[in-house]
């Protein structure tokens, strides 16, 4: 009877181990495949924040071209910049020009009415 007890434990103990050793095998499985799911998930992320860092490229690049662009327009209108300032000096100038004009006509004016009061015939009463 020593030996059918001893036989039994040390076959409930073998299937204990055995147990122990298939739970043991199915948590590490779990934790593997869990640790498997999260490198597919950091994967996938990685994966769409390239692809906005791409789409963020492709705006700086088309924003590079705008200002380029602008500056290419900007540098067509420093000529014109510089024509407006020429007519604006000139203006000033045609303004002083037309200032001393004026004040000519007016020294003018006043001797012709002076030359003109000396002239006419004074009244007898």
């Amino acid at each position: 009877m020593a030996d059918g007890r001893e036989g039994q434990e040390r076959d409930e103990l073998a299937e204990s181990l055995n147990d122990l050793f298939t739970n043991l095998s199915s948590m590490v499985k779990s934790e593997l495949q869990g640790t498997g799911n999260l490198l597919q998930l950091l994967e996938k992320m990685n994966l769409k924040v390239a692809e906005e860092y791409q789409n963020f490229g492709d705006i700086a690049s088309g924003l590079r071209v705008f200002v380029e662009q602008l500056k290419a327009k900007n540098g067509s209108f420093d000529e014109y910049v510089q024509q407006i300032d020429s007519i604006e000096r000139q203006v000033t100038e045609f303004e002083a020009i037309i200032s001393m004009l004026d004040n000519y006509v007016r020294l003018l004016e006043t001797k012709v009415r002076s030359a003109y009061q000396d002239v006419q015939p004074k009244t007898i009463n």
